[in-house]
């Protein structure tokens, strides 16, 4: 489903029970522009947009087992989405059965079908089913309503039966969320009414994912604990998670949890309203060791990287890797580094990008302040061009002081100027201000605002965003 078949919430599902799990409907449009990226820091496969969103994150753990589920009108754009995961991923599933407008009216879903609106009759369902197994298809998925029906409504197990009678492949029953399946128990019974080989549960797992468990289900207050363990493991979005939590706490959503999970702007605020504090900040001191730069810088999509930080405490107060690249692009008569800085919403850390000579630099952790990103960004530059980032310890590199400008002399007959300051501490001082002065001249157009640098989307939310 829309906004709940991501990464967390299919673990979840696997870890109860499922045996297959469905991604979310992504748009091939969307998903022909990713690159696929390890996600060394998170042990995911992320495609990533042009934009740096992640429309689709997966983990090995799911790889034989996850449907990657694909909207699509264009058979070539198709091909090369399949193309694109197909090693991730245990099948692809073409849409054509969601009724919805943001997927009808770009010609996806239910506007595949010939022309949907006259399959009315059973034998019609029929002829369509017979025609979809010649194509080649593996199974097919039936959802017992019309169009024009929604779940409210009744689902038709005799069609889905005739479905399933009429073909030789594995046909799986769909929309029995609301009316026949409350518990596993339910599951088989959906099934024999339908003669399907398995059965498909969408809402019924939204509401509580321990459906898929032989024991019965769990409360529900264990599953979304259990859900917002893998939201924060693997960095799922912060609005993502709010929105699976409140489908779960269904007519519970304005109790006291439900209003402090729609207030949370961060996943560490989700986690301190289900008292699971010590949990996130476990999370984040493991990942932070993993957090280890490598010896050996990688460049992808034009861009190097490096896994790094800035520490502001391995450098001296006034002189900052900035001032160093800086310096060092005047030597050389190149443009100054221009800094390029977005910022990524579930948690409000920072990634710049730096441009020198026309190459790219960039660290690949967050940064909780844009001017911590630009220095990360800078020190990944200076290390894979082997110039010296001024930290302390450093051997003396000559590089800023060529910078240094010796106070004007003072005409001999011109009294002196009260309260100077000594000449001797003013070098630095001035290269620190003239430096930095420089810098955020030369890229104040340059920094995207909060707004501007990300739109609020991951994982393919339809808008509505790691992992």
């Amino acid at each position: 489903m829309v906004r709940v078949g991501t990464l967390p919430m299919r673990l979840l599902a696997l870890d109860y029970g499922a045996d297959l799990v469905y991604c979310e409907e992504l748009i091939d449009l969307k998903m022909v522009q990713c690159e696929r990226i390890v996600n060394e820091e998170l042990d995911t496969v992320d495609f990533v947009a042009p934009d740096e969103r992640v429309m689709f994150r997966t983990c090995e753990r799911e790889r034989d087992r996850v449907v990657f589920q694909m909207g699509t009108a264009d058979p070539e754009r198709a091909l090369a989405v399949a193309r694109l995961v197909e090693n991730d991923v245990a099948a692809i599933d073409v849409n054509m059965g969601c009724p919805k407008e943001y997927s009808t009216k770009g010609g996806m879903g239910a506007a595949l079908l010939s022309d949907p609106d006259k399959i009315e009759a059973m034998e019609d369902t029929v002829s369509l089913v017979r025609r979809i197994q010649k194509t080649g298809v593996a199974a097919i998925a039936v959802h017992g309503r019309m169009r024009d029906e929604r779940p409210r409504d009744p689902v038709h197990c005799d069609f889905i039966r005739a479905a399933a009678s009429a073909v030789d492949l594995p046909v799986i029953a769909n929309g029995g969320s609301l009316d026949r399946v409350k518990s596993f128990s339910d599951v088989e019974a959906f099934r024999r009414d339908t003669g399907a080989s398995g059965v498909m549960l969408a809402r019924a797992a939204m509401w509580n994912a321990s459906v898929f468990r032989h024991q019965g289900l769990l409360p529900v207050q264990e599953v979304m604990e259990d859900y917002l363990k893998y939201a924060v493991r693997y960095d799922n979005h912060t609005f993502n998670t709010k929105y699976c939590l409140c489908q779960m706490l269904r007519d519970k959503v304005e109790s006291v949890l439900g209003k402090k999970v729609q207030a949370a702007q961060t996943l560490a605020e989700i986690c301190a309203a289900y008292g699971m504090q010590a949990f996130y900040e476990e999370v984040q001191v493991l990942r932070s060791r993993r957090q280890q730069p490598p010896e050996t810088p990688l460049t992808q999509g034009g861009v190097t990287t490096m896994a790094l930080r800035f520490q502001r405490r391995e450098y001296a107060p006034q002189i900052s890797p900035k001032m160093f690249l800086l310096e060092w692009s005047r030597q050389e008569k190149l443009s100054q580094p221009h800094y390029h800085t977005v910022t990524r919403p579930q948690d409000r850390l920072f990634q710049s990008t730096v441009t020198v000579d026309d190459k790219q630099y960039r660290s690949t952790l967050w940064e909780k302040s844009k001017k911590g990103a630009e220095q990360a960004a800078a020190v990944v530059c200076l290390r894979v061009l082997g110039l010296p980032e001024g930290r302390l310890g450093e051997e003396e590199s000559g590089l800023v002081g060529k910078r240094k400008r010796a106070p004007a002399a003072a005409p001999a007959a011109a009294p002196a100027a009260p309260a100077a300051a000594p000449a001797a501490a003013a070098p630095a001082a001035a290269l620190q201000e003239e430096g930095e002065r420089g810098e955020e001249q030369a890229n104040k157009k340059l920094h995207l605002s909060d707004r501007e640098a990300e739109t609020p989307v991951t994982n393919g939310n339809h808008p509505k965003p790691v992992e």
